[in-house]
């Protein structure tokens, strides 16, 4: 029997004694989030993305939002206290937060950054997040997920 692959999110979640399930598929970092969704027979919706940004101030911050949805960078600085937010470059993202571009989880990084997951999540009784790698998710409740990465929720995606 083959031992399932633990990820830093899998170790953070046990420590902190939160339930959660893992999904693994083919990793292939070409594959989009609403492909990734498919595979896991899952809606859209309930599947997140998990994106890092830099304020005009030089601070990271953290959204997590849909995978067919967008980030507001408008909204993502008004709820950070920002004058104006950006992606960080994604050769940025490894130093930083531990993660490859694909398998990035607002659970476990190398610091914690002020995190936000999209408001929806709120209204499920799970959702999908990357499990730290790309090939991974993790499933759980939302109200799991706000916990583990002492996150807040808001509007964060474009109309």
């Amino acid at each position: 029997m083959k031992k399932e692959e633990k990820t830093n999110v899998m170790r953070v979640l046990e420590a902190k004694k939160i339930a959660y399930n893992s999904h693994s598929y083919e990793q292939d970092p070409t594959l989009t989030g609403e492909q990734i969704a498919g595979i896991l027979g899952e809606d859209p919706a309930h599947v997140f993305k998990t994106l890092v940004t830099q304020g005009k101030s030089g601070q990271y911050y953290v959204f997590a939002i849909p995978v067919a949805a967008e980030l507001d960078l408008k909204k993502a600085a008004k709820v950070a206290g920002e004058k104006s937010i950006d992606m960080i470059k994604q050769k940025e993202l490894l130093p930083l937060t531990g993660y490859v571009h694909g398998g990035c989880s607002p659970i476990g990084m190398k610091k914690a950054f002020p995190t936000w997951v999209h408001e929806t999540a709120a209204g499920y009784d799970r959702m999908f997040v990357s499990a730290g790698k790309v090939g991974f998710q993790i499933e759980l409740a939302p109200a799991d997920l706000l916990r583990a990465a002492n996150c807040r929720t808001a509007d964060l995606v474009t109309d």
